[in-house]
């Protein structure tokens, strides 16, 4: 191996990062949030696992011990709101810069609007041919759902929108290409199911990283992923389908062709309540 090749390409870096000390700090907390973020999802599910090992708890589909399907969904929830944390320490701490911070008003008034577009296209799928639970069973979804899908949602929003179409930001002038890359990245991190969800979650990404950048913030991208996972969620909950492994990811053509137009129906809405009609701009990184 030659070191001396090596040791020249590292002092390289060194002297780039050393002449960009933002970008150096930006990539260093890249760095950290992948490691935080993974620990702390590996320890939720650790956790989570040796309760029910614990309690005695029968084994779920992945042969491991689990209090059942609301439990299961749970964790897998907060194994992804872990990275707010990460994200949220990473930009304090690394970056030296406090995070985007949310504008309650603005987003209490995005979320009915949200609504919209994702109970139409549930109307599109239609109702399971399954009954629905009773309230005994219904009832601690909701109550579940409500304290873990919009932690969930905020911490792919707060990694996503918030921190890496920020970083994306400092290398190039334009905030398209931020744009289009944290899309792709959104929707590669939610597996591959069929080229048309694939293409739908683009879309989703798209749609809630130029919502950010023309508003200014998080609250309409927030909202629109609450909306569609609360949403989500709760409909399997009354049917008794917690236990579905599918996701938007494995999404047909038939629900992606219509959910694009539902989506970008969103953005221009919101575009009318924000009233924001200056040109596309992105936060100081």
């Amino acid at each position: 191996m030659d070191r001396g090749a090596d040791g020249g390409a590292l002092a390289r870096l060194v002297r780039m990062l050393s002449a960009y000390p933002n970008k150096g700090r930006t990539l260093l907390a890249g760095l950290i949030i992948v490691v935080l973020g993974v620990a702390g999802g590996i320890g939720v599910y650790l956790v989570a696992a040796l309760a029910a090992l614990v309690a005695g708890r029968p084994e779920n589909a992945d042969g491991v011990p689990s209090f059942g399907p609301l439990a299961d969904l749970a964790v897998a929830f907060l194994t992804v709101a872990a990275v707010l944390p990460a994200t949220l320490l990473a930009q304090r701490w690394i970056q030296r810069r406090p995070a985007v911070r949310l504008r309650w008003g603005l987003l209490l008034r995005c979320l009915p609007v949200a609504a919209v577009p994702v109970v139409l296209l549930s109307a599109v799928d239609g109702m399971p041919d399954e009954k629905m639970v009773g309230l005994a069973g219904f009832a601690p979804a909701v109550l579940v759902a409500l304290l873990v899908v919009p932690v969930q949602a905020a911490a792919e929003e707060y990694l996503m929108r918030g921190w890496l179409l920020q970083a994306v930001h400092q290398w190039v002038r334009s905030p398209w290409p931020p744009i289009a890359l944290q899309a792709v990245v959104f929707a590669a991190l939610h597996g591959w199911g069929t080229p048309w969800g694939f293409a739908d979650l683009v879309v989703f990404g798209l749609v809630a990283g130029w919502l950010t950048v023309r508003t200014g913030g998080l609250e309409a991208a927030i909202a629109l992923h609450v909306a569609n996972n609360l949403i989500s969620v709760l409909l399997a909950a009354a049917y008794g389908e917690l236990g579905v492994d599918q996701t938007a990811a494995d999404m047909p053509w038939q629900y992606a062709v219509a959910d694009a137009p539902l989506l970008l129906g969103y953005a221009a809405v919101i575009v009318m309540l924000t009233g924001r009609r200056d040109c596309l701009t992105l936060l100081p990184a």
